[in-house]
């Protein structure tokens, strides 16, 4: 007895005993940052149409898109805008944003599992989701659609840090009031700005949080919000257009809203067959959703507990937003984390409730979450890294000819006919001229997709790519008589 309580004192005492979770969540930071600014070498390097899209209304932005109301997503497309202008058109400038937001979206997600379970669960939890495909979809994906999941964590996580403490800061309150007025310049924002005032007021212990408050707080807060109200409704008023890019899609016809549930939610759960979407089907890996679906049936019992309920609410979130948009199921991603965190706690209490004074059972315990992490984890980055590169369903959504542009031309003239704009953006950083229309007198002329034969011009070279199904990309002519 005697030797196994020393035994006990110096294991408890041991180093990597007593750091063992700063150690596991530096090496999950670590290995988080060289995954994601790895990310544009490893996966896609083809552009989506809607990277191409964004990149071109980002770098065109204006110095006066404020006072004319282009506000909708305006510091994801600033930053972008940067992006593109520091290192030049290129895939990883388009993607450089969502890098970036992505990195602070891990943390945040870390940070607020750390905030609602124990050390342990929260440790694991954080592994499998910021390791997981939606997520790496998300932050390598050149678009303001991670937005829409990093504005909800950031306002969850500062709710957290309010409803946690017995005397919230006011400094918490004033950036939950900050955060929620940028946030509801992005598209469907709106909607989770209406789910946290009414969740606030329906939940009893949420709203004894909000009465206890002190009032200098809460008339900031109220200020705050009431004047992000005041500038919205007058941007409407003067751009009638905003309302409808921020409650719905651009183009949005209410008898496809059913039909956008279904798209959007097919490439999530597709184990079986091929799905053409961007989406890397499945989305969610097998493993992933049973543990989650352990997580939804294990809050039954204390549904009405804030963290227990916000999970299901916030998939009825994602079904509705879905329907305005097929891409916003990437949404799935935050309630998704939560479920999975309660299931991994669900497995955890109950194994060690078979044998709570067993120190055996417990170490065994490491065996069996070994290879369950190893299930979940492992294969979903194989089939990020490989299947974006190679499923023939997820490439032809992805346009590579940017690459191929820029590896084989130097001080040629490129006509384009399609994305024009885009490509015009090349002229900045390289010798290309770009024209729309075949010229006149160009020595060298090069053709982006295209296969009418310019008059006064010799074919001289084709240049194919392995990655497209139309393998013929550009046409390469010289002047009759050169």
């Amino acid at each position: 007895m005697y030797n196994g309580f020393v035994k006990k004192i110096v294991i408890s005492k041991l180093f990597l005993y007593r750091y063992r979770f700063t150690i596991g969540y530096c090496l999950l930071g670590l290995a988080f940052i060289a995954l994601l600014f790895g990310l544009p070498l490893i996966s896609q390097t083809g552009l989506s149409d809607a990277e191409i899209a964004s990149a071109t209304g980002s770098y065109y932005l204006s110095f006066d898109a404020v006072p004319n109301g282009d506000l909708i997503d305006l510091p994801y497309r600033l930053l972008q805008k940067v992006s593109i202008m520091i290192f030049g058109l290129s895939a990883y400038a388009i993607k450089l944003p969502s890098i970036i937001i992505g990195l602070f979206l891990g943390l945040l997600l870390i940070l607020l599992l750390n905030r609602w379970f124990k050390s342990n669960v929260s440790l694991l939890a954080s592994c499998l989701v910021v390791l997981s495909t939606p997520f790496l979809f998300l932050a390598g994906s050149g678009t303001p659609l991670i937005m829409l999941v990093f504005w909800p964590v950031l306002l969850l996580w500062l709710g957290s840090k309010i409803q946690g403490e017995k005397k919230p800061k006011p400094l918490y309150c004033f950036l939950f009031a900050l955060t929620l007025l940028f946030a509801i310049f992005t598209p469907y924002m709106l909607y989770f700005a209406i789910f946290c005032v009414l969740f606030v007021f329906s939940q009893p212990h949420l709203r004894f949080i909000v009465k206890s408050l002190p009032k200098f707080p809460l008339i900031l807060v109220g200020l705050i919000i009431l004047g992000g109200i005041s500038a919205l409704i007058a941007n409407i008023i003067m751009h009638p257009d905003t309302i409808m890019g921020l409650l719905f899609a651009k183009s949005f016809d209410l008898s496809y809203f059913f039909g956008n549930i279904m798209a959007g939610f097919l490439p999530v759960f597709a184990w079986k067959g091929a799905v053409v979407s961007t989406f890397l089907a499945p989305l969610v890996s097998l493993p992933m959703f049973a543990l989650a679906l352990v997580g939804l049936f294990s809050t039954t019992k204390g549904f009405f507990a804030s963290r227990n309920s916000i999970a299901t609410l916030l998939i009825i979130f994602t079904i509705v937003i879905t329907g305005f948009n097929p891409d916003a199921v990437v949404f799935i991603i935050l309630p998704l984390a939560i479920l999975v965190a309660h299931g991994l706690k669900y497995l955890l209490e109950k194994w060690y409730g078979l044998f709570p004074e067993n120190p055996y059972a417990r170490v065994a315990a490491i065996i069996p979450l070994a290879v369950l992490f190893g299930v979940m984890i492992l294969p979903g980055l194989l089939q990020y890294v490989y299947g974006y590169r190679y499923n023939p369903s997820v490439t032809q959504a992805y346009n590579y000819d940017l690459k191929i542009v820029q590896d084989n031309l130097t001080n040629e003239t490129l006509v384009v006919d399609k994305n024009y704009d885009f490509y015009k953006i090349l002229e900045e950083t390289t010798s290309l001229t770009i024209m729309e229309e075949i010229p006149d007198g160009a020595q060298k002329l090069a053709v982006l997709r295209s296969t009418e034969k310019p008059a006064n011009y010799e074919l001289s070279r084709i240049i194919t790519s392995p990655m497209a199904k139309d393998s013929a990309i550009i046409y390469l002519y010289t002047e009759k008589g050169e």
